[in-house]
């Protein structure tokens, strides 16, 4: 069965935060957008890339997986999060001194320039010049 662009629209990413404030303050500087705000959920939108939080509050820290584990730990731990942007450079350039950059911009081995941020909660973010990795790799699993 070939996969098309319908197929991606069932997988949803949703992160768990305590601090929608810190959350739409971050992710502003990357370009995203409030789509939807509710009490215990955001929606975040930046071009087609959408980005849900759950929690905003000490709520997040009771929920019954996350309780487990002390309220201190990074919330992105062995997660990487991709967002590609048309112009890595320029945008390298206007967010550097805003958010925690922990690679600088540099061209890696498969050839694309991309940088590497945290986000407020420990989320690592790989921001990355556009390329075709999610049509190569649906079409050679």
């Amino acid at each position: 069965m070939e996969k098309t662009r319908k197929d991606l629209t069932d997988i949803f990413i949703e992160l768990h935060v305590p601090d929608f404030r810190k959350a739409m303050e971050f992710y502003k500087i990357l370009g995203f957008r409030i789509a939807r705000r509710e009490k215990d959920y955001l929606v975040m939108k930046r071009g087609q890339s959408i980005l849900n939080f759950y929690g905003g509050s000490g709520k997040v820290c009771n929920q019954n997986y996350f309780r487990n584990f002390p309220k201190e730990t990074k919330r992105g731990y062995a997660v990487e999060i991709i967002i590609q942007v048309k112009n890595v450079q320029k945008f390298y350039e206007k967010i550097k001194n805003k958010v925690k950059v922990v690679q600088p911009l540099r061209k890696r081995k498969w050839k694309a320039y991309d940088f590497r941020v945290e986000d407020p909660f420990g989320f690592y973010l790989r921001i990355t010049e556009a390329y075709p990795m999610l049509k190569y790799r649906l079409n050679n699993p």
